[in-house]
């Protein structure tokens, strides 16, 4: 399978969709909440997204498409792009810029292509099974460090304050004490792509949604 031209799309897409987030970043005037008062989502959230899934429906009509803030129909296709048009949307709405535009595309339940867009610094993480990862066409290595005192590691946290909430803060401090640091950046797809570049070397958290894993899963795999 060529997966070239997917990822040539996607690339292409996620930078569009860059540009969307861009023009509404340190100029918005409404939040809304979603599952609880500390998940948001923004108009730059749902413009970005329909940017991404008209080009998408226009391009490969008959394949599935999962994103994070539209539900749509499942169609008889091995194809399926998973898509965060905002990832660290709280970062977004505090002017932080550590967010991205995740987009992912799954061939028969296999990730085969990332792409994750920081548009504040014009980072493009892309990957495509067997095929590397690279950010912005430089290829990306993992770090070699391989003992857990010499580590930097990220994580995150749910928004559901439960049981997993405390056991995740558990596992924190026992994670803290044994390495070098642990670091809470707020956008996962972000994270992996810094685990993909050697920046951090692990990244952990629970609750992840589906359409927070599968672009930085194949980055993480291919470097």
């Amino acid at each position: 399978m060529d997966v070239k031209p997917f990822e040539h799309f996607a690339i292409e897409t996620a930078k569009s969709a860059g540009e969307v987030l861009m023009s509404y970043f340190g100029k918005l005037t409404h939040v809304d909440n979603k599952s609880t008062e500390i998940d948001l989502v923004t108009r730059a959230d749902v413009e970005s997204e329909k940017l991404i899934t008209t080009a998408l429906k226009k391009a490969f009509p008959h394949h599935n498409i999962i994103a994070e803030e539209t539900d749509f129909e499942t169609i008889d296709s091995d194809y399926c792009w998973v898509i965060d048009p905002l990832d660290g949307t709280t970062n977004f709405v505090h002017t932080l810029p550590i967010f991205a535009v995740s987009i992912g595309l799954r061939y028969k339940n296999e990730t085969i292509l990332g792409v994750v867009y920081n548009p504040v610094y014009d980072q493009c993480f892309h990957a495509t099974l067997n095929g590397g990862a690279f950010l912005n066409n430089s290829p990306l290595h993992v770090s070699s460090t391989n003992t857990l005192s010499e580590t930097l590691l990220v994580t995150g946290f749910p928004y559901i304050h439960d049981d997993r909430y405390e056991k995740c803060f558990d596992l924190f401090k026992e994670l803290y004490g044994r390495t070098q640091g642990i670091r809470r950046l707020g956008a996962s797809a972000l994270d992996f792509c810094f685990v993909a570049m050697g920046r951090f070397d692990g990244f952990w958290e629970r609750d992840l949604k589906p359409w927070d894993i599968p672009a930085g899963i194949v980055l993480v795999r291919e470097a």
